[in-house]
């Protein structure tokens, strides 16, 4: 499967950003995914999952701002941002895989396939 992350921009703090990730594919019945984001100097972190069956999981520095969506009809997955934050500055990137956990706050994946990501930029 490719996928296409798409979205990005610059906003201001407080502002909101709808990312898209478009597949090649339909998402098959095992496929969860997930957006993860890395900013500049700093390791890859988990944002937010979907799973097949639209079980949600969300690390703890964005839940209540974010929130994921899948349209399968269209074969894309949605992350709404809202009351973004300089800290959600970041290239995001999307991925499909077995599973998607939350452990201490942190969201963990185990994610097989990735796209290119877009960038986020939150200005203070």
């Amino acid at each position: 499967v490719q996928l296409q992350a798409s979205g990005g921009g610059l906003v201001q703090a407080g502002g909101s950003l709808r990312l898209s990730c478009a597949a090649s594919r339909a998402f098959l019945e095992d496929d969860t995914v997930g957006w993860f984001r890395q900013a500049p100097g700093k390791e890859r972190e988990g944002v937010s999952c979907i799973s097949n069956d639209d079980g949600v999981t969300y690390a703890d520095s964005v839940k209540g701002r974010f929130t994921i969506s899948r349209d399968d009809a269209k074969n894309i997955v949605y992350l709404q941002m809202n009351s973004l934050k300089p800290e959600d500055t970041a290239v995001y990137y999307c991925a499909t895989g077995a599973f998607c956990t939350v452990i201490g706050g942190t969201l963990l994946g185990g994610m097989n396939h990735w796209g290119k990501g877009t960038q986020v930029t939150v200005s203070s």
